[in-house]
């Protein structure tokens, strides 16, 4: 009987101890989005706007570090329609960006299933539509990424956390947008700002956007969704205390005002401290010769009494933005995910080995407006350039770097019309210059990877501008932008395997070229570095009746 038993026991043990080493898949989260359109009227006129399940912003993805993200996009748009992850990652997964160098559009009333992973990341992101100018007609909104439960964050858990998705707004209409694009013009001035869809009057009649307990701290995630401005947000008698900035944890530094520019996110911890009634959430565009405004109700629970009908005024100058971009630090004490490699945490000690210039240009071509890189104006072909490199039929679709690491003397000048893609060796560590010759800050962001921006100065750079680098701790994060007539210069490891946009965040300027494809390529063709095409995955241009090229194994 005790033989028995023992072996039961045995058995019993053996099993459990199975059980707990089965590898598991994080947890997933899915969605079902219905994109359509509506007429809304963000500045007091009625346009066309594009809704997600009939919100605009449109609803929040609101998530964990390593959650598996599926979102089913039904297309019920007139034209193609795609999804970009404005600072996800996407590890070794370039097949789901969404922009039209990596897949083919989702066609009208169709849909698509998007599957990425959070991989290692915490922090605050968004996502918009990368096709036409859809951007313009809305179609954006919050991406959340909590810290796991066991990873502790550097402050107390905030009684709420509040999205702020702020912008500048034209009220012509995407489709009247594109035309003059289209026609060789520009843009011109924006009509407005709008705060998470709506421009406040701040007369006192408008309905509290976000409330506050007397006593309390509350989390407000900062993102500039905008097509063309730098913002400016405060908030009417607080100051802001800044903890994270694009999935990294900062030092806490307090500020009364915070210049956000295009594609950036910034978290700030506001304390209700003050006497309860209404305050005002402002939010203006900044080096603009007449400064565009909106603001945001915010009112304490149980306090009486409007707001103030005085506004705290925005800074004034870009020397000003230059200094509050210089106190941002990343923390280095706090527990959270982390970009790869491990390395990463010591940037300033690994070896370059590649340097590039990016200079932004604009230019005419046939007597139309172009924006361009190094004298390239990216268009996109009908074979996306992903897919034309999977498939083997790269030589077909584009040509890989027509453009040097160092512009040519003059770039800009002359513009040339072409895919733009260039290659890179991976996990190379490479410092990226971005000189902006022009008058108006320009906004950059890099997809499938976090950055160090190390520097940004007036002038041009040259190599002994090193001298003035952060090489310690420096924010990382996906999007910098530069000054006028400045350089900015980060640092970053390039061991994401696949095809990554690094494109202006201006609209304009990315509609007409000014952005470009990073092919970073494994050469062991093996699973550990990149995924497989999905089964799903979406197929035109050449490649659409074509054979599966030979799956990669580990």
């Amino acid at each position: 009987m005790c033989n028995i038993n023992l072996l039961i026991l045995t058995l019993i043990s053996i099993l459990s101890t199975n059980v707990f080493v089965v590898k598991s898949e994080d947890p997933y989260l899915f969605y079902t989005w219905n994109v359509n359109y509506a007429t809304l009227s963000p500045l007091g006129v009625p346009q066309q706007v594009i809704q997600i399940n009939g919100k605009f912003p449109g609803p929040t993805i609101n998530c964990t570090s390593n959650n598996n993200i599926v979102v089913n996009v039904f297309n019920h748009l007139y034209e193609p329609l795609l999804f970009t992850w404005n600072g996800i990652q996407q590890r070794k997964n370039s097949w789901q960006d969404g922009t039209l160098g990596t897949n083919c559009p989702i066609q009208p009333g169709t849909n698509f299933t998007y599957h990425f992973q959070v991989k290692d990341q915490i922090g605050s992101y968004f996502y918009y539509p990368t096709t036409a100018l859809h951007r313009a007609a809305g179609g954006y909104g919050p991406l959340t990424v909590h810290s796991r439960d066991l990873i502790p964050v550097p402050f107390d858990r905030p009684e709420d956390d509040y999205t702020v998705l702020v912008g500048d707004w034209y009220s012509k209409g995407h489709s009247n947008l594109k035309k003059l694009l289209d026609g060789g013009r520009s843009l011109g001035r924006p009509d407005g700002i709008i705060i998470n869809g709506k421009s406040g009057k701040s007369d006192g009649k408008d309905q509290p956007m976000f409330t506050m307990i007397p006593g309390k701290v509350y989390r407000y995630r900062i993102c500039n969704v905008g097509m063309k401005n730098s913002i400016n947000t405060r908030i009417q008698g607080h100051s802001m205390k800044l903890v994270e900035v694009e999935g990294s944890h900062t030092v806490q530094n307090v500020y009364d005002s915070l210049d956000v520019h295009l594609g950036q996110c910034y978290s700030v911890l506001v304390t209700a401290d003050q006497t309860p009634k209404d305050y005002i959430f402002v939010a203006s565009t900044r080096f603009t010769k007449t400064p565009l405004t909106a603001t945001a109700t915010i009112r304490y629970v149980g306090g009486k009494g409007p707001a103030s009908a005085t506004l705290p005024e925005a800074p004034v100058g870009w020397a000003w933005s230059l200094n509050q971009f210089r106190s941002f630090r990343w923390n280095l004490t706090a527990s959270a995910a982390r970009p790869n490699p491990q390395g990463s945490y010591h940037y300033g000690k690994i070896n370059i080995t590649r340097t590039i210039k990016f200079v932004n240009s604009a230019g005419s071509v046939d007597g139309k407006l172009r924006y361009a890189v190094n004298g390239v104006s990216h268009i996109d072909p009908e074979t996306p350039v992903k897919l034309a490199e999977y498939f083997g039929v790269a030589t077909k679709v584009f040509k890989y770097s027509l453009i040097s690491d160092e512009p040519p003397s003059g770039a800009g000048d002359k513009i040339t019309m072409a895919p733009n893609v260039i290659t890179a060796i991976f996990r190379n560590f490479v410092e990226i210059i971005f000189e902006n010759h022009e008058k108006s800050v320009q906004s950059w962001h890099l997809d499938g990877y976090s950055f160090f921006p190390v520097a940004i100065e007036p002038g041009r750079w040259t190599p002994d501008k090193r001298t003035k680098y952060n090489l310690i701790d420096a924010v990382s994060r996906h999007t910098v932008h530069v000054y006028p007539k400045s350089w900015a210069a980060v640092m970053t490891t390039l061991d994401n395997a696949g095809m990554w946009n690094l494109r202006s965040m201006l609209l304009e300027r990315n509609y007409l070229g000014q952005q470009l494809y990073i092919s970073v390529l494994s050469p062991e063709n093996s699973l550990r570095d990149e995924y497989n095409m999905p089964d799903d995955n979406l197929l035109c241009g050449l490649v659409k009746n074509m054979a599966n090229p030979k799956p990669y194994s580990i």
